[in-house]
């Protein structure tokens, strides 16, 4: 290891950067972060994640949830095109 490093070169920032996603820091009411931390917890996905998802669901920008019923209707329109 060297005693000294050049860094007159280098750039500050990440090293991968992130594409369609933006870095925000923001206040949120401790009541709503508990609120997503104990889903977190429940649900084995990032409070962040969940935060993401519930701004998306309500901007109407989420995707149609994966549900049992969603898996048949997908299953049902697929079978009655190939007949």
């Amino acid at each position: 290891m060297k005693k000294e490093y050049d860094f007159s070169k280098a750039k500050r920032g990440p090293v991968i950067v992130q594409r369609g996603k933006t870095r925000v820091t923001m206040f949120l009411d401790d009541a709503v972060v508990a609120r997503f931390k104990e889903l977190s917890d429940k649900t084995g996905r990032g409070y962040q994640t969940l935060i993401n998802e519930a701004l998306n669901a309500h901007l109407g920008l989420a995707e149609e949830p994966l549900t049992r019923d969603a898996v048949r209707r997908i299953v049902r329109e697929e079978l009655a095109s190939q007949a």
